[in-house]
């Protein structure tokens, strides 16, 4: 059993380790392929931010619409309706909005990142470009990096706004509150430190979903099954890590 433990701490012990070197290398060659191949970035971006954008409005419509619902039913009890808004927005630009849109980035952007890179890898396309003295770290990993960091706060900001839309059509339009009210209480209690914890916390939740992404696809084991697995561990691990972050940066916010 001790045996088995310590195999165990020791494998989790190196693989952190070599994801930290990896982590430093993409971060070394990250400013000049942004400067010299900008192409590539804008690209990814598009891959991973502009396609996961019907996904990330309708559920944040969605998710606005439920806060509405359950902020509407509960306030009603103490005549406070007319601060649904407040908590909707609160609850959407500090929690729910960077959270949810991590989530769902892991599930579709994430998935893709890792198993595009993966086939790469099983169909010897990474090893074809080390014979031509070419750098799959920085031709192929660091685009989608960057794209993945640099589309993460936007789809973020995407879900808060689209979730106060749906907030607002429960609201106003179906509960009868008033929209003077609504969006007045909503800019009084939402301050800028607010709005900076929920553009920090995406920052951070995209550098983690984009990192564990390509790491993943990078070192997935070349066949049909190693790529598969190594999709299914970007969505489970880039999960527990956002939680994860989720909880200390809140708790150092606090």
């Amino acid at each position: 059993m001790f045996r088995d433990i310590y195999i165990t701490l020791f494998g989790f012990v190196r693989t952190f380790g070599a994801l930290q070197l990896f982590f430093l290398q993409l971060l070394v060659h990250s400013p000049g392929i942004f400067i010299r191949r900008f192409g590539l970035v804008i690209g990814q971006v598009y891959n991973a931010g502009a396609l996961s954008l019907v996904i990330i409005m309708v559920c944040g419509f969605f998710v606005g619409g439920v806060l509405g619902l359950q902020g509407f039913s509960n306030l009603a009890k103490f005549n406070a309706e007319d601060s649904v808004g407040a908590v909707a927005a609160l609850a959407l630009v500090k929690e729910l909005g960077p959270v949810i849109t991590a989530l769902l980035f892991a599930g579709r952007a994430g998935t893709a990142l890792a198993s595009e890179i993966g086939l790469m890898k099983a169909t010897d396309q990474l090893s074809a470009m080390e014979m031509m003295a070419v750098d799959p770290i920085r031709r192929i990993v660091v685009p989608r990096f960057l794209g993945g960091v640099i589309s993460m706060p936007l789809l973020a900001a995407v879900f808060s706004m689209v979730g106060l839309l749906g907030a607002h059509v429960v609201c106003v339009m179906l509960l009868g509150v008033d929209v003077g009210s609504f969006w007045q209480q909503m800019a009084q209690a939402v301050e800028v430190a607010d709005i900076h914890e929920g553009i920090v916390k995406s920052i951070v939740f995209g550098i983690a979903a984009s990192l564990l992404a390509v790491w993943e696809g990078y070192n997935a084991i070349p066949t049909a099954e190693g790529v598969g697995r190594a999709t299914t561990r970007t969505v489970v691990i880039s999960a527990i890590v956002v939680l994860i972050f989720d909880f200390m940066i809140t708790a150092v916010a606090l």
